[in-house]
């Protein structure tokens, strides 16, 4: 590996994160459509899914984030729009995900390799890939119900697209109070046969989700939902991974762009990611770099600018620029965890949080809800970071939260937190 070369100042390594994640570009004056939604999801990767939804679904709100109002149909269609769509779901390790298209053939030799079932292979270690539930469900259902998969599979294909509750092949489904006869498949999910089988399928690219109805996921065959994709060998792939993950960062640790752990764009395994990321740096795409108060090693993305920011923005849990907490805890001086896992007495700032991004820090914690019965944003609490202006924050925030409603086609907002900031923001 090249010699570590010049030390980068904490704001300067601030600023160019923030212009890989998009954050240095004003947003667009006119109208957003389709072309800005695909040019910042290419930038960024991907979007990860989620089913909370206490402001909006996760995934439209880091494209407001950079962009503004859009229209969330055309992100709908975008995804789950026929065989011409732009992005389709997969995932790697807890995340799932929207990716563009044009990283389905990066993705081919993970999913041939889950399609083989060697649950033993360092690609395929739950904790970087496939969910536990799937492995520990094919483990189970190759014992008690051997030629099931291929039954499912048959259902698919006949009946198909489906969701998992119709995807059952002898019409059993097991009820929420039915002994669950595999408990590592997890409670909370309720994971039954054709599930299992389903997601199963889904690793393995056989079947991929053709849309959502309710945000319930329909499977359909892979070959009736995309195009034809090319193959892209498996060491060019991961090369090519490691690529889009280093562009939306501009500068990360090793850990950051590919290790375990769930915060990486698409984690690999220690030995693997060591090997990819030497290959990168003798290829000049990485540039090793030391970043001040950072103790392990970073890496550059050559093309990475040091661009001004002046950016305005309320921050998903789920945004890609926050996914690595210890990394926006060293860069910002912000140290974040997501709330709602968290038992209600042991909150501190709130339910849903969204950091306020303003300029290149991030100066706020705001706990938002959409109440959608009553047309209004809440704002439960807001909170300044410690040593920031509270009178800096009003009037930017007064302005997003109400860009932000009309966005949602909610009536207004309306602020119940306490407190000197609170109150502001009300008057505001």
């Amino acid at each position: 590996m090249a010699a570590t070369g010049e030390t980068v100042p904490l704001d300067a390594a601030r600023r160019i994160a923030l212009t890989a994640q998009g954050f240095a570009d004003p947003r667009p004056p006119g109208r957003v459509d389709a072309r800005h939604l695909r040019r910042v999801v290419q930038r960024l990767g991907l979007l990860q899914v989620d089913t909370v939804n206490v402001v909006c679904r996760s995934h439209y709100l880091p494209l407001f984030a950079r962009l503004g109002p859009y229209s969330r149909t055309t992100l709908d269609r975008m995804c789950w729009g026929g065989r011409d769509r732009d992005l389709f779901e997969y995932f790697w390790g807890v995340k799932a995900s929207l990716i563009p298209l044009s990283s389905y053939p990066l993705l081919r030799w993970r999913m041939r390799a889950a399609e083989q079932q060697d649950w033993t292979a360092d690609d395929l270690d739950p904790d970087i890939s496939v969910p536990w539930a799937v492995v520990a469900g094919m483990r189970r259902l190759s014992i008690e119900r051997p030629g099931y998969v291929d039954d499912v599979l048959a259902l698919v294909t006949e009946r198909g697209p489906v969701t998992a509750g119709q995807a059952s092949p002898d019409g059993v489904r097991r009820k929420r109070t039915d002994p669950d006869p595999d408990p590592s498949t997890g409670e909370m999910w309720n994971w039954q046969d054709a599930k299992i089988a389903l997601e199963y399928l889904y690793c393995a690219g056989r079947v991929t989700i053709a849309g959502r109805r309710n945000f319930e996921r329909l499977y359909d065959l892979t070959e009736r939902v995309l195009p034809p994709q090319p193959e892209v060998e498996a060491d060019e792939a991961r090369r090519e991974l490691v690529r889009i993950a280093a562009r939306g960062l501009g500068v990360a640790t090793a850990r950051e762009l590919c290790g375990r752990g769930g915060t990486a764009h698409f984690p690999l395994p220690t030995a693997t990611a060591r090997q990819v990321i030497g290959e990168l740096v003798e290829a000049g795409d990485l540039v090793p770099v030391r970043v001040d108060g950072v103790r392990q090693q970073c890496y550059l993305w050559s093309g990475a600018e040091d661009r001004p920011v002046d950016a305005r923005a309320l921050l998903s849990p789920f945004d890609t620029l926050l996914w690595n907490r210890d990394r926006i805890h060293r860069l910002f001086d912000f140290f974040y965890r997501i709330s709602i896992y968290t038992p209600e007495a042991q909150r501190v700032h709130g339910y849903y949080v969204l950091p306020f991004l303003l300029g290149d820090r991030l100066v706020a914690r705001v706990d938002l809800k959409a109440d959608r019965k009553n047309s209004v944003l809440v704002v439960p609490t807001v909170t300044a970071e410690p040593g920031v202006p509270e009178a800096g924050i009003v009037e930017p925030l007064a302005a997003e939260l109400t860009l932000m409603a009309s966005w949602l086609e909610l009536d207004g907002v309306r602020v119940t937190a306490d407190g000197r900031l609170g109150k502001a923001l009300r008057t505001a």
